[in-house]
Order: structure tokens, then C-alpha cells, then sequence
């Protein structure tokens, strides 16, 4: 049985989660799913759209997902989860800033090298990311494209 991990923040959820849970699962037998905590998410981005509780309830419904906790608080050391997880894999998502190298590195120093990291595909979609769906969403409502909107 190969258990892999997949993390994310996951808010305003999309076709390119999908796919990369997708890929994710292709790695292994089991996936678990790591969403960031919301503290997580105000540390690196930006105020979560939607709660933790919540994103982990949606990803926890996808299909290719076995299980889907919460990650730990930036408080916690962000390898930590890995004693909770389990993993045989970590799957990186083609946009996730970290290199595998990096994570690779980490992963020896805490005693975990025995994890494999894998870098999936991104979808071939142009609109595979939030920022590009808030982005199409903004000009759509201003009229820079196609809009203004107009309600019914």
C-alpha cells in the first residue's frame, strides 16, 4: 500500500485541484490531503475565502481523495505532519513554490528521506489557478472583458 500526501490551501476550489489530486492519487494506493490551517494560508497568501473546516470538507468530497485533514499552524515545525500522515510520496503541484530539491533536503534532515517527492502536471486550462479565476472574474464585473456583468 503506497500512501501519498498532497497539500494545498485549496480555497475557491477549481479544475486545476482536481487535477492535481488526480495526479496525486495516480502515484499510489491511498491519498491523504493536507489543507492548510487558516493561519497557514494569512502567513503565505492571504485571508482564506473560506475556512479550513470547510476547504477540507470540500476536498475530503472529491473523489480521487481518501482522506483530508488540517494542517498544522505555522506555530508547529511544517514537517510534523509527516508523523501524523505517513506518507510513502509527497505530490507537489506543478505551481507550488517549493523545489524538490529543497523539500528533498528538508526531508533527510528530519530523518524522513525515505519519502519519494514527485512534481504532478498542470492542467492545460487557462484557467487552472485562483488567481487567474478572481482575475477573469474582476474583468468580467468591470468590463474590461466581455462584461460589464449584468444580473437577471
Amino acid at each position: 500500500m503506497v500512501r501519498v500526501m498532497a497539500v494545498g490551501i485549496f480555497d475557491l476550489l477549481h479544475a486545476g485541484h482536481l487535477h492535481y489530486l488526480e495526479q496525486a492519487k495516480s502515484l499510489g494506493d491511498e491519498l491523504v490531503v493536507v489543507v492548510a490551517h487558516d493561519d497557514t494560508v494569512r502567513n503565505q497568501k492571504h485571508e482564506p475565502i473560506t475556512g479550513q473546516e470547510l476547504r477540507r470538507r470540500m476536498v475530503a468530497g472529491l473523489k480521487p481523495v481518501d482522506e483530508a485533514i488540517v494542517g498544522n499552524p505555522p506555530s508547529v515545525p511544517i514537517f510534523d505532519i509527516l508523523d501524523v500522515v505517513k506518507p510513502d510520496k509527497i505530490a507537489l503541484g506543478y505551481d507550488q513554490k517549493h523545489s524538490i530539491e529543497a523539500v528533498r533536503a528538508g526531508l533527510e534532515r528530519q530523518g524522513h528521506g525515505h519519502i519519494e517527492v514527485v512534481r504532478v502536471e498542470g492542467l492545460s486550462d487557462d484557467l487552472d489557478g485562483t488567481r487567474k479565476i478572481i482575475s477573469k472574474i474582476l474583468d468580467l464585473w468591470t468590463g474590461t472583458e466581455d462584461g460589464p456583468y449584468e444580473e437577471d
